[in-house]
């Protein structure tokens, strides 16, 4: 199974499409969005395209295919218009002999771990910045940067994950960091 991994859209519609293009284009069977789907929130300057009405019939369109964790700009007055499940903390990934806790970041982070085991992968958004880190007991932080607002220098990106091979691309599909777990 092929996933793409996308987060922090934070409303744009310009972004939206263009991430959906990439799903598209990578032929990936589910689409794993790490939270701030619709708000751009309070810290960050308004994306491109800002837009979120428009955004909410792009995501439903994508319903089968979706999986998505809470992000900290995510509220319930969200969940009222997608028609998919958006408020969950965390959701757990197996993959070959690791567990991926994926979640938005803002709760569960490198200062804060959730319940993982030796070998086990932190995946979440949040900051914006790509990021493959080791900790702890041959543990992974993998971050795929942000859709719409990325920041420190960052592209427009996403992850794929598909059998144990991670790649971070940019939105128009330019790999630029690839990983083998």
């Amino acid at each position: 199974m092929k996933w793409m991994i996308a987060s922090d859209l934070h409303g744009s519609a310009f972004y939206c499409k263009k991430m959906i293009e990439a799903f598209e284009r990578e032929r990936a069977d589910r689409l794993l969005l790490l939270g701030d789907l619709l708000y751009h929130g309070p810290r960050n300057d308004l994306p491109e395209g800002y837009a979120p009405k428009e955004v909410i019939p792009l995501l439903n369109g994508l319903k089968p295919a979706l999986l998505c964790v809470r992000g900290n700009c995510d509220a319930e007055v969200d969940q009222m218009v997608l028609d998919f499940p958006i408020l969950a903390d965390y959701a757990v990934l197996p993959v070959g002999r690791r567990l991926i806790y994926a979640t938005h970041g803002h709760v569960h982070n490198l200062k804060n771990l959730p319940p993982l085991a030796p070998g086990d992968v932190l995946l979440h958004g949040h900051t914006h910045i790509p990021a493959w880190t080791e900790f702890g007991e041959g543990n992974l932080y993998l971050n795929p940067g942000s859709v719409s607002i990325p920041k420190e220098g960052s592209a427009h990106s996403y992850m794929t994950l598909e059998g144990e091979t991670f790649l971070w691309k940019t939105l128009e599909g330019e790999v630029y960091r690839e990983l083998e777990l």
